[in-house]
């Protein structure tokens, strides 16, 4: 039996949750989903398909939505959306087991429906229609598939066909994936092609699929490495890739990571308070897994300098794709780099003492920040970790006791229950972020 995959997405997923909790249809109600406190920089996370019709990009930023379009402004409810897609799952629970089902985000999931095509009787473009109007009998949101021989093709039929047919249901197999996916352009519509593979695809003289299937297979691994294999693959529509083979990987290695986007341009110390509350807030998660760590990480970006006259007439190259428009080589600058710890551990002091000599190594002092990324690598379980000669087990003992107290009072009384001093500074954001979910209020 060929194997059959729905790729589905909900549709404007935030705007539209938005437009239905107020009575409202996404489809002739503008709304946009955007925190009106953080000014009209902000992006807004999700416009309602009526935006869509009227000619406003999803991703934007407020400031870039034309005048003369009345529409209403909706805060970000991450708690709710979540709800609404723990609510979606189950839908789709009622006819496909877990094992068949990856949830890829909050608003799409990949399923496996060769199995169940004689179970219910039904063509995969049927189980598709069925499942979407399931979805908007029960939620009001609506739904877009994608239908493929394999995980790929599916998700390109969402991503790539399905926005251009009535029914908002696409199909693809690997002939019709020749046919009609080799010759479109942009090429970065693709999954997995992002405008720097595009670029370096550019130069090699392969601008869309159908030219990178013509490429020698050498000068794509020449080019790419190992990666060179998936370009090769999805050039010619294959996937080998199983929905079995996704519930079954485990990283060889795991990490834990934590970043934030600045709401304002941070001084070089004030930076460091940001990321010392962030360090904090790593240990406590690393002591209530059990976990040490032995290699930490930091990336730091700067804030965009002004451009100089020159600069602002000379023409940028933009970007357009899924999730907005951003300028090509007008990146902002970072300082990135990782070291390797003594000795595994889970100890604040000695975590704080490795981020911040990383931050001082390699941050320029004379430079604004506006992000900054932390991560703990190497993870493996406290009773597994090596004792050297300058190991101190007592004084790790009394930390990870203090780490565990500390942790027992948050998830009584809440996060902010119980803070260290540095985050009554005026520059920390702890207090603030324990408060949102997924960077946003709840």
């Amino acid at each position: 039996m060929e194997s059959a995959y729905l790729c589905i997405d909900l549709k404007c997923f935030y705007a539209s949750v938005e437009c239905v909790d107020r009575g409202k249809d996404p489809f002739e109600h503008r709304l946009v989903v955007a925190d009106p406190t953080r000014g009209p920089t902000t992006i807004c996370l999700a416009v309602s398909p009526a935006m869509k019709a009227a000619g406003v990009r999803n991703r934007c930023r407020v400031f870039e939505i034309p005048d003369g379009i009345d529409y209403e402004m909706a805060p970000p409810r991450m708690r709710r959306y979540m709800e609404v897609s723990a609510d979606i799952y189950e839908l789709y629970l009622r006819y496909f087991s877990p094992e068949d089902i990856h949830v890829y985000s909050i608003d799409e999931v990949f399923i496996d429906v060769t199995p169940y095509l004689a179970l219910y009787g039904k063509t995969p473009r049927e189980l598709a229609t069925m499942l979407m109007d399931l979805v908007l009998r029960e939620t009001g949101v609506c739904a877009t598939a994608g239908i493929g021989t394999n995980l790929f093709l599916a998700k390109v039929a969402l991503d790539i066909t399905a926005k251009h047919v009535d029914d908002h249901i696409g199909e693809l197999d690997e002939a019709r994936y020749k046919c009609l996916i080799w010759p479109h352009r942009p090429i970065t519509d693709v999954w997995g092609i992002g405008p720097g593979i595009a670029r370096r695809l550019a130069r090699m003289g392969a601008h869309d699929m159908g030219g990178v299937a013509l490429l020698p297979e050498q000068a794509l691994y020449d080019e790419f490495g190992i990666n060179a294999e998936l370009l090769i693959d999805h050039a010619w529509g294959v996937e080998p890739c199983t929905m079995a083979e996704i519930h079954a990987y485990r990283p060889k290695a795991h990490s834990l990571g934590s970043g934030q986007v600045l709401m304002r341009d941070y001084s070089f110390e004030e930076a460091r308070v940001i990321l010392r509350e962030m360090v904090d807030g790593l240990v406590l998660d690393l002591v209530d897994k059990g976990l040490v760590c032995g290699h930490v990480s930091l990336f730091a970006g700067y804030a965009r300098e002004r451009l100089s006259e020159a600069e602002k007439s000379a023409p940028a190259q933009v970007f357009t794709g899924e999730h907005g428009t951003r300028v090509l080589g007008r990146h902002d600058e970072a300082a990135n780099a990782s070291r390797k710890l003594a000795e595994a551990t889970s100890s604040r002091e000695a975590l704080t003492a490795a981020f911040l000599a990383l931050f001082e190594e390699i941050v320029d002092p004379n430079r604004a920040v506006r992000r900054i990324n932390i991560a703990m690598g190497e993870l493996v379980p406290e009773e597994y970790a090596e004792l050297t000669l300058f190991s101190d087990p007592t004084a790790d003992s009394d930390e990870k006791s203090l780490a565990r107290a500390t942790m027992a009072v948050k998830r009584r009384f809440g996060k902010n229950a119980l803070v260290r001093g540095i985050s009554l500074r005026p520059e920390a954001t702890a207090r603030e972020r324990n408060q949102q979910v997924g960077g946003h209020h709840e």
